[in-house]
């Protein structure tokens, strides 16, 4: 096979390597974790496989759905649990474990996500036009910022109606030698990401 290029224009004209601790992650939803953030990931995605069947050996072919992971993070939780507490009643607010009054109060009164806060709704995936339904402000949009070694911004991962599916437990201890400031990881759930260089 004759390729049209030559070696040389295929060689990499940007020869620096991505740092994990160069990055920036907000959630519209929870400003205040986004300044304790510690660790945040870039999703993978699957894309399923279709088999043929055959009297031999199976075919696989191309499947046509992709699976995307979830989202995680962790933060250094705040000395008055502000930034825990806004997770959590996100949370309470979808699940309204006690009453369906949480739902309304947190869509209504609680949701950092109002007209103006985030674009409307998208209609891309399945062409689902989410703009009447009133739950939509309990989702929200997040962003992972990757920077370059000079702390500029290169690439932006923009993720779509996330919601919070996990949030992990707070330890307390009375024997810890040294003071290790306790961190929280959450989990969520969204609709699709983007990646955009910048």
């Amino acid at each position: 096979m004759v390729t049209a290029t030559s070696p040389i224009s295929r060689q990499p004209t940007k020869l620096d390597y991505v740092s994990p601790t160069q990055f920036r992650f907000g959630i519209n939803q929870l400003p205040k974790v986004e300044f304790f953030t510690t660790e945040a990931n870039l999703p993978g995605i699957t894309a399923g496989v279709a088999t043929v069947a055959t009297p031999f050996k199976d075919i696989p072919t191309m499947g046509d759905k992709l699976e995307y992971e979830n989202l995680s993070i962790s933060f250094i939780v705040d000395e008055y649990l502000e930034n825990y507490i806004s997770l959590h009643n996100w949370m309470t607010g979808i699940g309204f474990p006690k009453e369906r009054k949480q739902f309304r109060t947190f869509r209504d009164v609680t949701s950092n996500v109002g007209e103006g806060a985030r674009p409307e709704p998208s209609v891309e995936i399945g062409q689902i036009d989410d703009s009447s339904t009133t739950d939509r402000f309990m989702y929200s949009d997040a962003f992972l910022m990757l920077l370059s070694n000079k702390n500029n911004p290169i690439v932006e991962v923009r993720f779509q109606n996330i919601f919070p599916i996990a949030l992990s437990a707070l330890d307390f201890t009375q024997t810890a030698t040294d003071v290790e400031y306790i961190t929280a990881t959450a989990e969520f759930a969204y609709q699709i990401y983007e990646i955009i260089t910048l």
